[in-house]
């Protein structure tokens, strides 16, 4: 869970907001086990929102029969996960996935994906990265910095905006998805 960024979107519609994360985060309220299990009884949840975390678990198919287990029967999952991104250890990073391979991942586990879509093209993501680099290494100083950002990110909206849903779909950056616990 983080630091639970999206807490308040959610708490306000729920009757109760639990986040769930490794012994070391002390803000969530659940531990992870170190079999992986989340410390609650099977089909309790009426929902599981999972963004960006599928790329740093070492066995995808456990962590996603995991969230499986505890979500009631016909209770969703809202899933987030990079399709093309940048190594970035949190504290590990394994995994990039192709819309197919996910889709047959989440499907794997139990769940019928209802919603699937990607966010920026390849086009955004090709002109991200490149921003990220330059970033990175410094390239961009002084008073040049902030209007080059802004630019470039005008630039991916631009982009991703004349990419077709299709191409997105199969070819993005980041995938979104809802599954439905079978």
């Amino acid at each position: 869970c983080g630091n639970m960024p999206y807490r308040s979107l959610f708490e306000q519609h729920l009757s109760t907001y639990r986040g769930c994360e490794l012994a070391e985060n002390e803000s969530a309220e659940l531990k992870f086990g170190t079999d992986g299990r989340i410390p609650l009884r099977d089909g309790c949840v009426d929902f599981v929102l999972s963004t960006q975390v599928l790329e740093h678990v070492p066995t995808p198919c456990e962590y996603l029969s995991e969230a499986r287990r505890v979500l009631k029967p016909h209770a969703k999952l809202i899933l987030s996960t990079h399709g093309v991104w940048s190594f970035h250890p949190d504290p590990t990073d394994f995994w990039r996935w192709t819309s197919d391979g996910l889709k047959k991942q989440v499907e794997s586990a139990e769940f019928e994906i209802t919603h699937f879509r990607g966010l920026m093209g390849p086009p955004a993501t090709a002109l991200q990265l490149w921003l990220n680099y330059q970033l990175k290494a410094r390239r961009f100083r002084g008073f040049l910095r902030k209007p080059t950002i802004r630019l470039f990110q005008w630039l991916i909206e631009r982009a991703d905006y004349h990419c077709p849903p299709p191409i997105r779909d199969r070819d993005a950056c980041v995938y979104m998805l809802v599954g439905v616990a079978r």
